[in-house]
């Protein structure tokens, strides 16, 4: 399956493994690649650019295919070392970056200088088109679906994806939602170029993770996350658990008077007891309403090879089915 997004990165298949914290390691981002697909190390998930350059040594050991850096720009006090982030990214011969959070605007003549294509994650219609003027490459449009931060708007793909087709001039993938080969197949007919998979990437044999995460994400249904931090301006989307449910009952409490220390001990270093040691209820950890369409853990390679496969007999059979012989719209009944 031939799209600018695949054209654009030189891979097989147009589906992007997305930055995960504690989860984007050289593992996954290589079995992704392996397996056609675009493979994604969490760039701060590795504490200082020199373990980032370690990591992303260890990534080529593990794959000849092309695979990407996560750079997430946060809003914080003590900013990490980007420009020490980058230059690492462009030593490591690294030529895709996925950048989330704030707008990568500063520091886009460091990538571009390095030959690096950006691909930017983005929430809404307008910061997808500040990111396609600030030079970025291609956008990855992230729906009200999906797990971690999804902006204030509360915009949905089926409505999100077209607008974007309407208003973009650099190709885009679809985020948010995305799960297997009925969420690619209409988010190309949505205007997207090919989709990325976060969540669903967690249920897979090379990730990273404890087996509790796995086996929470098959067990879970499409009603089992929660939106919390909403009275901050920084929307995240969790999975209920015991953490979570202590955080809004505090959230409950507080109002608007909300501050982020209120509920410190709910979000903060909870990624390595859950990621790592699979304290499931220690607290916030992003994820996705597509854990409602998660039911096995498959190895990537399985995965993919099932989406494709799933996405051509869906175009070639369901949706060229309810077609006439001329090729003129036949009334048939799915």
């Amino acid at each position: 399956m031939k799209t600018a997004i695949t054209e654009m990165f030189g891979i097989e298949h147009p589906i992007i493994q997305g930055g995960m914290h504690y989860v984007g390691f050289a593992e996954l981002a290589a079995a992704v690649s392996n397996a056609g697909g675009l493979g994604i190390i969490t760039g701060l998930t590795q504490k200082t650019p020199e373990l980032l350059a370690k990591e992303i040594a260890r990534c080529h050991d593990m794959t000849d295919k092309p695979f990407g850096v996560n750079l997430t720009f946060l809003p914080s006090f003590t900013a990490p070392p980007y420009p020490e982030y980058i230059a690492a990214i462009r030593e490591g011969g690294i030529k895709i970056v996925e950048t989330a959070g704030r707008s990568p605007e500063q520091y886009m003549p460091a990538l571009k200088a390095g030959g690096i294509k950006v691909i930017h994650k983005c929430t809404s219609v307008r910061h997808s088109l500040k990111a396609e003027q600030i030079g970025c490459d291609a956008v990855s449009v992230d729906g009200f679906e999906c797990g971690g931060h999804p902006g204030e708007d509360d915009m949905p793909n089926m409505i999100l994806l077209p607008r974007a087709a309407e208003e973009l001039k650099i190709p885009f993938v679809a985020s948010g939602g995305m799960a297997d080969a009925r969420s690619l197949v209409a988010a190309l007919a949505l205007g997207a170029a090919g989709m990325n998979m976060g969540t669903r990437f967690i249920a897979t044999k090379e990730a990273p993770v404890h087996e509790n995460v796995k086996k929470a994400l098959v067990a879970a249904s499409e009603l089992d996350t929660r939106l919390v931090m909403r009275a901050l301006r920084n929307t995240e989307r969790v999975l209920k658990n015991k953490g979570v449910d202590r955080l809004i009952e505090i959230e409950r409490e507080k109002g608007a008077s909300l501050k982020i220390a209120d509920i410190h001990e709910e979000v903060a270093g909870v990624y390595p007891k859950v990621m790592i040691d699979g304290e499931m209820d220690a607290g916030a950890w992003s994820c996705g309403m597509v854990a409602g369409l998660i039911r096995d853990v498959p190895t990537v390679k399985e995965l993919i090879d099932r989406i494709m496969a799933d996405a051509e007999r869906i175009i070639r059979d369901r949706l060229t089915g309810f077609l006439d012989d001329d090729g003129k719209a036949a009334l048939k009944v799915a």
